[in-house]
C-alpha cells in the first residue's frame, strides 16, 4: 500500500501530479538511487510523456509492507 506524509498531498496538488504517475514510478522506475542524506529512502525517476518528458522524483521509504511517499516533483536537473 502506498502511503503519503503530510507534505506529499500538499505538493501532488500544487504540481498537478496525477496519483497514477506516482506509483508508475514506485511500480516501474526508469531508474532508482539512494537518497544522499537520507540513506533509508530511495528517489525513484519516471519520464512522464504527459508532461512533455519530464522526469518526476519520488522520494520514498519503506514501512513495512507499505511506502511512504515523502516528496514528488518534477526534476529539472535529471536526465531522461
Amino acid at each position: 500500500m502506498i502511503r503519503f506524509t503530510k507534505h506529499a498531498p500538499e505538493a501532488i496538488e500544487k504540481r498537478r501530479i496525477a496519483v497514477d504517475w506516482i506509483e508508475a514510478a514506485l511500480n516501474a522506475p526508469a531508474s532508482t538511487a539512494a537518497d544522499p542524506r537520507h540513506p533509508e529512502r530511495t528517489r525513484s525517476y519516471k519520464v512522464i510523456a504527459e508532461r512533455g518528458g519530464r522526469v518526476l522524483r519520488v522520494v520514498h521509504r519503506p514501512a513495512g509492507n507499505d511506502i511512504v511517499v515523502i516528496m514528488v516533483h518534477f526534476d529539472r536537473g535529471a536526465r531522461r
